[in-house]
């Protein structure tokens, strides 16, 4: 995706939703100052990479709330499979 616009994110989050959007990537751009990693890839300005999240589908109203703890789950699994992985070796 080389160019974002509010056009994708509303594909996204609805049509005619531009406040909701608003309030979603500001709920997000809090959650990355708190230092959340972002769920897309890119070296642009915090706002283009949450306007990137959303417009991907991997930020939404329905899972903002849980991201954080998404990726400590996400770690939690992964290092749980290491150590099956080294007891079976």
């Amino acid at each position: 995706m080389a160019r974002i616009t509010v056009e994708d994110c509303l594909e996204t989050v609805g049509e005619n939703k531009r406040f909701d959007l608003v309030h979603l990537a500001i709920e997000r751009i809090r959650q990355h100052r708190h230092g959340e990693p972002y769920l897309t890839e890119g070296k642009n300005k915090e706002v283009v990479m949450t306007l990137r999240e959303v417009a991907a589908g991997k930020v939404t109203f329905d899972n903002i709330y849980d991201l954080p703890n998404a990726e400590d789950e996400a770690a939690a699994e992964q290092e749980e499979e290491s150590t099956e992985e080294k007891a079976t070796a």
